[in-house]
């Protein structure tokens, strides 16, 4: 389950496909979980401290933004558990 890629040496590499879904798939799976706990975070933090719609999507948006930074470091380090190439 793997596809050969050539790189300009002229060596190839194969693509694990079976690792690269696995990483996807979990990505996809923590993303989820990501988001929507940032997103809670950023309307429940507005709540609390009364502010105003504008504070209220700040808050989202930079707690959705550490959340995307989050599965972006996951992706880095579970490539290096998974390799995507080979050879």
């Amino acid at each position: 389950m793997s596809s050969p890629v050539t790189r300009a040496n002229g060596s190839t590499k194969r693509i694990r496909w079976d690792h690269v879904s696995t990483v996807v798939s979990a990505a996809i799976l923590l993303g989820a979980e990501l988001i929507g706990a940032g997103l809670a975070a950023g309307w429940a933090l507005a709540a609390l401290f009364e502010a105003s719609w504008e504070w209220e999507v700040a808050f989202e948006g930079l707690f959705a933004l550490l959340a995307l930074y989050g599965i972006y470091r996951f992706v880095i380090r579970a490539k290096q558990v998974e390799p995507f190439t080979e050879g």
